[in-house]
């Protein structure tokens, strides 16, 4: 339940806790506007080179600061998941990639944003990987040899992914 709102941004009354669609939520009691807690949407790229390993970066910002994760990010409110797949795969590695195909979508709990929307896309690169602006280090890894990943959504994309790919 979010406790950032005190007053309603419509009207400025004080907010209160409500039953409303079988949900408490804070409400308005003057105007009746509600607070909808929403996932946020994001998305992430598979990109793998001629001989099958998997691109990921070492992130460097939380989540998962340090840790190993396909390139990903929070979609802005002027893209496409594509464009915003695209995006963060640039920003990332370096690299420029094509969308071949949707992979899937997941849902990720998360201690920062409650719920995160992942929109996972293979994607076609091609170059030399460097690190970005929002990563430590960008590698190829062997499927049977994959770092420890900390999201759950990026692990079901890899594998999703490879499944596809063999039918």
């Amino acid at each position: 339940m979010s406790r950032r709102y005190k007053y309603c941004p419509k009207c400025r009354a004080i907010l209160e806790l409500s039953w409303i669609e079988d949900e408490k939520r804070l409400a308005c009691p003057e105007c009746r506007w509600v607070i909808y807690e929403n996932p946020l949407p994001s998305s992430a790229a598979l990109v793998r080179d001629e001989k099958g390993k998997v691109l990921l970066v070492k992130r460097g910002h939380e989540p998962g600061k340090g840790k190993w994760a396909l390139p990903s990010g929070f979609i802005e409110i002027n893209e496409t998941p594509e464009m915003a797949c695209l995006r963060e795969l640039k920003e990332e590695t370096g690299l420029k990639g094509k969308i071949v195909r949707l992979v899937g979508v997941y849902s990720q709990k998360s201690l920062l944003y409650k719920n995160v929307i992942i929109i996972g896309y293979e994607v076609e690169a091609r170059g030399n990987p460097s690190p970005g602006s929002d990563s430590l280090k960008v590698e190829f890894f062997p499927l049977d040899d994959l770092p420890d990943i900390p999201f759950s959504s990026h692990r079901e994309m890899i594998e999703d992914g490879v499944k596809k790919e063999k039918k």
